[in-house]
């Protein structure tokens, strides 16, 4: 079911697939993967399987109730566009999206070559944001490229976890950078400098930034459960939202 998101820079998740498989450096700590096995532990219905990739039909119609207008994460547990979710089960979360212009909905992936293939003959939605992940420069990187040739109203980058520098970024037709350090007991420190290095390419090139966290290490490199100054960057909060969605 839709639930309240903990995340920052959403409001709700919708997942209509849950489950995936790790591709990347990214994935190693999967936070998904260890919620989805506590979930299976409670009982939650549709944890049954545990973090195997799971279609959720059931689940589809979930923001066809919701009237309030709501910003929502899209399989937050998984990743649409994993090569074992059938295109015609994305074409059928992509028809609630366009049935729902009232709502907003982001698509974060990993697969970003397949998100690419996918769009190529089909149009995106006005309220759907597509966002790839980039991690690192030889993983994450690439992804930007792909994005950038689908005809999207808001394309976005999540920058997390961010464990390297990752180098110059080209942030043509890119409309938003979210940036954070990885959370959870096996955290990977993210070094000050990476995630500054991102945010000056952003504001050298008019886009939108949001950090979001430290994650399990403080600024000054310190293992900590949470840090007071957990979503500071340079003392302050970057709550940047992109351009686009205030143009209404």
């Amino acid at each position: 079911m839709a639930t309240t998101s903990k995340i920052e820079w959403t409001e709700q998740t919708w997942n209509p697939v849950v489950g995936c498989t790790k591709i990347s450096a990214g994935c190693k700590h999967c936070y998904a993967e260890t919620l989805a096995r506590r979930l299976r532990a409670m009982g939650t219905p549709g944890y049954e399987n545990g973090f195997a990739l799971t279609l959720l039909p059931e689940r589809l119609e979930e923001p066809l109730r919701r009237k309030k207008p709501t910003v929502y994460f899209v399989n937050s547990m998984s990743d649409l566009f994993h090569d074992k979710v059938p295109d015609a089960y994305i074409e059928q979360v992509v028809d609630v999206m366009r049935r729902t212009p009232n709502h907003s909905y982001q698509v974060l992936t990993k697969r970003a070559a397949r998100m690419a293939r996918f769009f190529r003959d089909r149009a995106v939605p006005d309220n759907v944001w597509l966002g790839v992940s980039v991690e690192n420069q030889r993983h994450g990187v690439p992804r930007i490229d792909y994005l950038r040739t689908i005809r999207a109203r808001i394309r976005f980058l999540s920058v997390e976890p961010l464990l390297e520098d990752v180098g110059e970024l080209d942030l043509t037709d890119i409309h938003w950078v979210i940036v954070g350090g990885e959370s959870g007991p096996k955290a990977r420190p993210m070094a000050p400098e990476w995630a500054e290095s991102v945010h000056l390419q952003c504001k050298a090139q008019g886009v939108a930034f949001f950090f979001k966290q430290w994650g399990g290490w403080g600024a000054d490199g310190k293992r900590r459960a949470k840090s007071k100054n957990g979503r500071l960057l340079n003392g302050r909060t970057w709550d940047e939202m992109p351009a686009a969605l205030l143009l209404g």
